[in-house]
């Protein structure tokens, strides 16, 4: 959905309750719809990732202040700076970006599907790049594994989305701690711990987020 106009009508039948909001179940049911299914864990990442004002929902309203000394434009948003501090509109409506966000994913599977409706591994591979993730194979394989749901090699349109949701949030996390921009953090342990049990989909194997983004100098104290 490209137009806003048909997106916010599309976002207003699914705003059942007139809130100006919808929340994660209401996207997953709206979602189911389309013949998307997912885990409600992973419609909750989804909302995360652009909820700007952090009310764990999405809105159609752009938000903007007027005190604003110095403003630049990033993907995610409008940057102000105030008083020397860094803080983030939204600009785009959260639930627009979100919308972005999914078509430019699944734009990259259409490229590499090739009328079959589904991935293998190194179609996965390929579309990962396009969309800006470059993984090496530990990294790869490993979260391949964890959502190659049938355990088959193929992956549909629900296990690329979810995929693909897991590395943002990944990368949003990474960024958040990677403030020098260098590419590497170092964690004390209370941090290494709020990672590890950051609300990613349910993967067993813990140590991939380390694997696939992190070169981790941990400072226990």
């Amino acid at each position: 959905m490209e137009n806003t106009t048909i997106l916010k009508e599309w976002f207003e039948r699914v705003d059942s309750e007139k809130t100006g909001n919808i929340t994660a179940s209401q996207l997953k049911s709206a979602l189911a719809v389309g013949n998307l299914e997912f885990p409600i864990s992973i419609v909750q990442q989804m909302i995360r990732m652009y909820d700007f004002d952090k009310n764990g929902t999405m809105s159609f309203d752009g938000k903007c202040l007027s005190e604003a000394t110095e403003l630049s434009y990033s993907s995610q948003g409008l940057f102000f700076y105030l008083d020397d501090n860094l803080a983030l509109i939204s600009f785009y409506p959260e639930f627009v970006v979100l919308n972005k966000f999914l078509l430019k994913v699944q734009q990259a599977f259409s490229d590499f599907e090739r009328d079959r409706g589904y991935l293998v591994h190194d179609d996965v591979y390929e579309a990962l790049v396009k969309i800006g993730f470059s993984l090496d194979s530990p990294a790869f394989y490993t979260v391949c594994e964890s959502f190659d749901q049938k355990k088959n090699g193929r992956f549909r349109l629900d296990d690329f989305i979810s995929l693909s949701i897991f590395l943002q949030s990944a990368r949003n996390l990474f960024n958040s701690f990677d403030t020098a921009k260098q590419g590497r953090v170092t964690l004390d342990l209370n941090q290494f711990v709020y990672c590890s049990e950051y609300p990613f989909h349910s993967i067993t194997c813990r140590t991939l987020r380390m694997r696939a983004f992190v070169s981790f100098d941990c400072k226990y104290s």
